[in-house]
């Protein structure tokens, strides 16, 4: 057996491990060995626990704060490097501190570019993630990105749910775009919620455009972090006339007081994936595994295939 034909080995780190567990078993292969050995003080070590020399590895690592998991992700693609790992693929089902894209205001980082230039340096030679915050982060790499999209697993289930008058929204003007593409595959109409901030996860004032009157409405966004925007969105629809309120939202961060403004909330049902494993369980949240896009993508870029039908959006 060539080198080149060697079996791709998977290893995921800590606070990715539940869904680098489903993603191997997708793929068909045992999630590799890794030690973590962490010092009194805090700092950590990973350490491969098998060979990895010539080989192509899949390292499978959400990047949300806190920093933890970024260094991490960091200190195992060095690893792999000096261990003479043929191909290193960071796979990021979440790809953190992307709301940081570029400068909203003067002395301030752009850290995704930061961080697409560490992993480039920490030993990645190709990047698979899935909807980024902001599609033009990819050109913050020099390297292969494949940029998926989580609309070839929502898009199934919204339509199982046999919804009359569906309508897409998009809880702010940002995500018009995304709003529309998926409006387009469901032959629906679609609303936009204009928001004011009063500061980062503080709205000041929200207003609806478009008419949601006897509609059941489905919010559309990357992520939620701390649900003040779709729990207030929810709400106003309720109020001005619609039938029912659901959201998908990718990447599932939920923090602050997210799962308190959930429960209170108008919002019928929260669909997210398995990007981010969720701090707790609640009864309107429904969870959709990315783990079988991300394995076939896998075997896809290991055997040199086409992926371009997994960027539909």
């Amino acid at each position: 057996m060539s080198k080149t034909s060697l079996q791709p080995k998977i290893f995921a780190c800590a606070n990715s491990k539940i869904l680098g567990n489903r993603i191997a078993k997708a793929f068909g292969e045992d999630l590799g060995s890794v030690i973590t050995s962490t010092y009194s003080d805090g700092e950590f070590q990973p350490s491969y626990e098998e060979s990895i020399r010539g080989t192509r590895i899949f390292i499978i690592a959400s990047t949300n704060p806190g920093p933890e998991n970024l260094m991490e992700l960091l200190l195992m693609l060095d690893a792999a490097k000096r261990a003479s790992a043929r191909h290193i693929t960071a796979v990021i089902p979440y790809f953190g501190w992307a709301r940081q894209d570029r400068k909203d205001k003067p002395r301030v980082p752009i850290a995704a570019k930061l961080v697409a230039k560490m992993l480039e340096t920490a030993g990645a030679t190709r990047i698979i993630t899935m909807d980024l915050h902001a599609d033009q982060i990819q050109g913050f790499f020099e390297k292969p990105v494949d940029h998926l999209y989580a609309s070839t697993i929502f898009l199934p289930y919204l339509k199982s749910l046999n919804l009359d008058n569906l309508t897409i929204a998009s809880p702010d003007m940002g995500g018009s775009k995304r709003a529309y593409a998926y409006s387009k595959a469901l032959e629906s109409d679609v609303v936009i919620c204009y928001k004011q901030r009063a500061k980062a996860n503080v709205i000041s004032h929200m207003e609806l455009i478009g008419d949601v009157t006897g509609k059941n409405v489905v919010l559309v966004d990357d992520m939620v972090d701390t649900a003040g925007t779709l729990t207030k969105a929810a709400d106003l629809m309720i109020e001005r006339g619609a039938k029912s309120v659901r959201a998908i939202c990718t990447h599932p961060i939920l923090s602050g007081s997210a799962y308190q403004r959930l429960e209170q909330s108008k919002l019928e049902q929260l669909i997210v994936t398995d990007s981010i494993p969720l701090v707790q369980e609640s009864p309107k949240i429904t969870v959709l595994s990315c783990a079988e896009l991300f394995a076939d993508v896998m075997h896809k870029v290991h055997q040199n295939e086409s992926i371009s039908s997994k960027f539909i959006m």
